[in-house]
């Protein structure tokens, strides 16, 4: 049995109909950028998330990058990053030009940890992005505190998280604004890029519609230097099919995950994701550590069991962060979780029958490393 980690043509044959329909609906309308779908995903991605605006962007990476760039973060200043986390969280912060400051996680949750900000803040810095890792919200409320007492802004990137809850709370408003990413593999994902910002703030979201249309809010008529960053009409339209179904789909992850942590708790040698008792994950990822990770992967990969790696270098270890963070094991909590995270097949169309094999690998693959 092959069993992929993702199957994103599956997720979407699923409801083939209502996307070609969504697609014709695009197709004979004429208008095919910030146009009627894109407004109408607007407001009902604002319901979902329990958030007064949404404002859809190009994608993930612009949504961090446009909150950043309206509140008036640029060069000179600090933005405080986990240093556990894809990338484009620390690169937002680096295209502003100011600097991303990476704070270590908690090692339970890998979530940024807030005993571990205070230290971090200094006079420059001006933000703190908090992002939910693999689908489960940081702790916001201990986040809020600290940015409440340092005068800072507090931005959550949820591009793995839609859905997800803090406290009974979805996450999208339990900041000053938050980011998501519509990448196709996303729990809500489009048929290609796509990205929006969530926020209570109705000045920064009057902002972030004016920069990410040219700096204009008049046609042809340019108030500051802007960009071309715009959630198309065809993505807005499949993206609002997909939306209809998000809870659903979540559910199903669910019970793969419940059935995961039931199946492989008393597994030497797994190191099972940990869930606080106020967080309701989405379960993006399902992410176990393993300290022979990458032979476990591929014993799994030998039996037509598909695993990825989320993330197997670090930002700080980066090429492109070089000049920045170059000294050795300088932040070995990020470095001993990167160097053994393993992400187990996850999905709404993964079936319990198909996740029993996936266990069953694991458990006959561990028994060799303990012989």
């Amino acid at each position: 049995m092959t069993i992929p980690f993702l199957d994103l043509k599956a997720i979407n044959l699923e409801q083939a109909s209502e996307l070609e329909n969504a697609f014709r609906k695009v197709l004979t309308s004429g208008r095919y950028v910030l146009g009627e779908e894109v407004e109408l995903f607007e407001a009902e991605f604002s319901q979902y998330c329990q958030a007064q605006h949404t404002i859809g962007v190009a994608n993930g990476l612009d949504a961090i990058f446009l909150i950043l760039k309206a509140y008036g973060i640029g060069f000179g200043d600090e933005v405080i990053v986990p240093s556990n986390t894809y990338i484009a969280t620390w690169l937002a912060a680096s295209h502003c030009g100011a600097v991303p400051i990476p704070v270590e996680p908690d090692e339970q949750t890998y979530n940024i940890d807030p005993l571990k900000i205070e230290a971090a803040i200094t006079s420059r810095t001006k933000a703190i992005i908090a992002v939910h890792l693999y689908g489960q919200a940081a702790d916001m409320d201990a986040i809020n505190e600290i940015a409440h007492r340092y005068g800072l802004k507090v931005i959550e990137d949820a591009a793995q998280a839609h859905g997800s809850l803090y406290k009974g709370r979805r996450v999208g408003s339990l900041g000053d604004a938050a980011a998501f990413s519509f990448y196709p593999g996303k729990n809500l994902g489009g048929i290609g890029d796509g990205g929006a910002v969530t926020t209570n703030d109705s000045s920064l979201a009057d902002i972030i519609r004016v920069y990410r249309n040219y700096g204009s809010s008049v046609k042809y008529q340019n108030d500051v230097l802007g960009y071309n960053s715009r959630l198309d009409e065809l993505q807005a339209a499949l993206l609002r099919v997909k939306l209809r179904m998000l809870d659903a789909a979540n559910a199903k992850r669910v019970k793969i995950a419940e059935f995961y942590l039931d199946q492989l708790k008393d597994i030497a040698g797994i190191v099972l994701p940990f869930v606080p008792n106020w967080a309701n994950p989405v379960w993006h990822l399902f992410v176990i550590r393993h300290c022979a990770r990458d032979i476990l992967a591929k014993k799994l990969a030998d039996v037509g069991i598909g695993t990825m790696v989320h993330y197997p270098i670090p930002p700080h270890k980066q090429l492109a962060y070089k000049d920045l963070y170059s000294v050795p094991n300088s932040f070995p909590i990020a470095e001993a979780i990167h160097n053994e995270v393993l992400s187990l097949p996850m999905g709404p169309t993964l079936t319990l029958a198909q996740a029993s094999e996936v266990v069953f690998a694991i458990k006959a693959s561990s028994a060799d490393f303990f012989e």
